[in-house]
């Protein structure tokens, strides 16, 4: 009878790629059971893998890695050596091996040869007997980091030994690749006379590295190496570059990966490879973005596929294919591309009625993040990107270019916004670099004074009784009204592009109850810090403006939700009503603050500087915030005055607001609270509404997974798709 073997591989941390799940998968589905040791949380684990903590093994934060490659592998070498002495009878694999059939090997000692005519051993499967002296020797020679490897070729060997005699010994991590993997194993292998142990190269190696590529071309070209020797096949993590570079981070159509994945049930699209060592793919670029929030995605020229997949992945968002040439023109007949990118967004699952194609400069919207990669900037010139960056830009959108070096256009895009570098690469010895850019308010672009359609609507909205003023970068408008005054704080872009009836936030809805209003309107996120602002607010508190209402209450949500609090300091005793508020964007107090670097170099010094000590004037100061946003929780942290209340709103982003308004309940709740009528009590009963959120759903759900805790998980699930649809939730699903 064969002996049933365990097999045990390690993960770090993160999410797994279609690639290690379709490995891991493997092995379940074969019944061989297969341990996953990590130290991390894993949110999309295959069910069946045993899950273990790495910290049985080796208990330690510090893992090693190869500095030039910023690789695992090096801690990987150590730890499948401490797991073989640790658990008895386990073969290790590598995440990247897959199971064609059961291990069920007799010896303890299971290897094989990695090369054609080579006596050279691959670590990617290996069993060892735990008390056995080769295994003693590896962990031996493994203890010290610094050891010199005799292994090495003479000359590396000789520079190595010359270094730890003046004193400064090469660390393992700085040390050829591989120095602690087949190396290290051959060496010692061949050392205690096993060399006659190894497999063959069939059995896990008949794809061997230097025809790795092989793996992502037709499914015969590895079918035809397979033998009845064959139980683990080795897939070669290094082809994820491949896939990442050239096939969207997927499988290849007709692929033997394809193959595989189809036969175990595993969904590429929900698990793409997003990157490899240190670099970032594109189907991981929108998650590295780390947004809070995207609505809409524009992909200009038809170059960024894997990028909208894993927008429309993660956001579930409206996608805009701009179907304009190099020169910046719209073709007469549709692009052959178009016809191709809804077939490869329709066959990874995007419903059709998601994507909308502009072919026309009267079609264009704008759009919260923009793609322009591999075009204006970098193959095509970049002054063609002009009327785009017009058109499919408002204040809140950001995109994502590549700008390749002496294109001329980081000065170009200096003149509409900032540019934030996010990676580099070499284009044929030409440098190209991706970056994120931000517009930056029309007025630094070049355009002098404020919106003319806004200021003729403003003073008409004024009338007689009321007043408007404005300098171009910020304007006020007064309504008189009633004996209670809100000073709400909004951008002049959202209002004239993005809010139908082109008003300030709540104008009808302040109305309605009769109070008067203060708008101060940004053209721009330039978070007020504007001496012409302190010096209006300076003046009407001089004049006794705030003096004649017999309430006074400062809104702002976000960048208006820190001038809420900060510039209540000219109207002391008013209330203050924050979403999601920052408390400065100052470096120097919070160097936390990673968001809006296009404020950074403003000067957030003076009285109305720092919100969270300015506010303490205030009678109260009612904060709405999520306290699992770490950087909102850490700017509602600091309003310590005791005047504060804060309303946690768990798990609803940094755009709370829209969430609140998408579940019904926003505007009972900002009455409640700008009328000083809510309560806590009334606040968190209201809030009991988020449990048929789908937002809150999704979040919910992928923070069971994120913690392991995939029956939790599955209840969720079966309670939301008991009563209703919910795709995410749905897919996620299916792979539990």
């Amino acid at each position: 009878m064969a002996r049933e073997r365990e097999v045990g591989t390690l993960w770090i941390g993160g999410a797994l790629s279609w690639l290690e799940q379709l490995c891991l998968k493997s092995f379940v589905d074969a019944g061989q059971r297969i341990t996953l040791f990590s130290y991390h949380d894993i949110p999309n684990v295959p069910e069946g893998v045993i899950r273990r903590d790495g910290r049985e093994i080796i208990e330690t934060e510090d893992f090693l890695k190869y500095e030039k490659k910023d690789s695992f592998a090096l801690f990987a070498d150590l730890f499948r050596l401490h797991m073989l002495r640790q658990c008895p009878g386990m073969i290790w694999v590598d995440t990247d091996v897959y199971c064609l059939r059961p291990m069920a090997y007799d010896s303890d000692y299971v290897f094989g040869h990695e090369l054609p005519d080579s006596d050279r051993i691959n670590n990617a499967v290996l069993g060892l007997p735990a008390d056995s002296a080769v295994l003693a020797d590896m962990l031996d020679f493994t203890a010290d980091p610094f050891a010199v490897p005799p292994f090495v070729k003479p000359r590396l060997r000789a520079e190595y030994e010359a270094a730890a005699l003046a004193g400064q010994p090469v660390h393992v991590s700085a040390q050829q690749w591989g120095v602690w993997g087949p190396m290290m194993l051959t060496h010692f292998i061949r050392a205690h006379g096993l060399t006659d142990r190894a497999q063959p190269l069939d059995a896990f190696y008949p794809i061997p590295f230097p025809e790795r590529i092989r793996m992502i071309r037709a499914a015969s070209k590895v079918e035809a190496r397979l033998t009845g020797n064959t139980t683990a096949l080795h897939l070669w993590a290094s082809n994820k570059r491949e896939l990442g570079r050239r096939f969207h981070g997927l499988p290849r159509r007709g692929s033997y990966l394809a193959k595989l994945v189809e036969a175990h049930g595993i969904r590429p699209e929900l698990a793409p490879i997003r990157g490899r060592g240190g670099e970032l793919f594109e189907s991981g670029l929108v998650e590295a973005l780390e947004l809070d929030r995207v609505a809409s995605i524009g992909d200009l020229g038809g170059t960024a596929r894997a990028a909208v997949l894993g927008a429309w992945l993660q956001h579930d968002c409206d996608i805009v294919l701009i179907d304009a040439d190099r020169r910046g023109e719209f073709p007469q007949a549709e692009s052959r591309w178009v016809a191709e990118y809804r077939a490869f967004l329709e066959a990874n699952g995007v419903p059709a009625e998601a994507v909308r194609v502009v072919r026309r400069a009267a079609d264009l919207r704008p759009v919260d993040l923009l793609l322009n990669l591999q075009n204006f900037g970098d193959r095509a010139k970049i002054k063609h990107i002009a009327p785009f960056l017009r058109a499919c830009l408002h204040s809140d959108s950001v995109m994502v270019t590549d700008i390749r070096k002496k294109s001329g256009s980081y000065p170009f895009l200096n003149d509409f916004g900032a540019c934030e570098t996010l990676s580099e690469r070499d284009d044929d010895g030409i440098p190209v670099t991706r970056a994120l850019f931000r517009p930056k308010a029309p007025e630094a672009a070049g355009d002098a004074g404020a919106d003319p359609d806004w200021a003729a609507m403003a003073r008409d909205l004024a009338g007689p009784q009321g007043f408007f003023r404005d300098n171009g970068l910020h304007s006020f408008l007064y309504i008189p009204r009633g004996d209670t005054l809100v000073v709400s704080f909004d951008n002049l872009d959202i209002a004239m592009n993005k809010r139908e009836g082109r008003k300030p936030w709540g104008f009808d809805f302040i109305a309605r109850q009769g109070w008067s209003m203060l708008g101060v309107m940004a053209n721009g996120w330039t978070w007020y810090r504007d001496p012409w602002v302190c010096d209006q607010f300076d003046a009407l508190a001089a004049e006794g403006f705030f003096d004649r209402f017999e309430r006074v209450v400062f809104y702002g949500a976000s960048m208006g939700g820190y001038a809420a609090a900060a510039f209540s300091g000219a109207a002391p005793g008013a209330e203050v009503v924050a979403i999601s508020p920052q408390s400065t964007v100052d470096k120097a107090v919070v160097p936390w603050e990673t968001r809006y670097k296009v404020v950074w170099d403003a000067d957030f010094s003076g009285k109305y500087g720092d919100a969270a000590r300015v506010s303490g004037a205030a009678r109260r100061v009612t904060i709405l915030y999520d306290p699992y946003e770490p950087l909102d929780a850490g700017h509602a942290d600091r309003f310590t005055a005791p005047n504060v209340v804060r309303l946690r709103t768990p798990l609803l982003g940094h755009r709370l607001g829209s969430s609140l308004q998408q579940m019904g309940i926003l505007n009972d709740i900002i009455l409640g609270a700008l009328s000083g009528q809510l309560t806590e009590r009334d606040f968190y009963r209201r809030l009991r509404a988020r449990k048929d959120f789908p937002r809150y759903q999704k979040e919910l759900f992928q923070r069971a997974l994120d913690r392991d805790r995939p029956e939790l998980a599955r209840r969720l699930g079966r309670y939301v798709l008991a009563r209703g649809d919910h795709r995410f939730i749905r897919q996620r699903m299916q792979g539990l």
